[in-house]
């Protein structure tokens, strides 16, 4: 089980800790929800029976601990500064620009209504409708639906 831990970690580590960064306000906040996430992947494993893949498991399991996170914060409305990006590129310009892109891009999402947010973020991280769904507990036309409403807040968010 620890080794089947540690390759999910491994391979889902980053996206995780993009999924929490989207759940809360600061990099501090975003490091405690990705333990509070890893704790409870580690307490589930035992659970897993397989009736959807491992990516989802875990994600479902981050959703909902994402979830519980803002539960606890009532008045999460949106993030008053960018968590800090560091980007390897050598070039400062360009370095400088995608921080400003990303800091936009992350501060927007998180303006959006949780249930858009949820959505975004997951599709953002390459999952499909269908996991989506099934992570979120929607239907996949409702994962459309809300992603579709979600690009236009977003769009129009970062036109301003």
């Amino acid at each position: 089980m620890e080794e089947q831990f540690q390759r999910l970690l491994a391979a889902n580590g980053p996206a995780l800790l993009r999924l929490a960064a989207s759940y809360t306000r600061n990099q501090s906040d975003r490091d405690d929800l990705f333990q509070e996430i890893a704790l409870a992947i580690w307490k589930a494993l035992p659970g897993f029976r397989g009736d959807s893949s491992e990516r989802t498991f875990i994600f479902r399991i981050a959703h909902n601990r994402g979830m519980s996170h803002i539960a606890k914060q009532k008045s999460f409305t949106s993030c008053d500064e960018p968590e800090e990006i560091v980007d390897p590129k050598p070039d400062p310009e360009t370095s400088l620009t995608s921080e400003q892109r990303y800091a936009r891009l992350l501060q927007a999402i998180r303006r959006l209504p949780l249930q858009y947010r949820a959505v975004v973020t997951l599709m953002l991280e390459g999952m499909s409708y269908t996991e989506i769904a099934e992570i979120a507990g929607l239907s996949e036309s409702n994962v459309g639906v809300r992603l579709n409403r979600a690009r236009d807040m977003l769009r129009s968010s970062l036109e301003d």
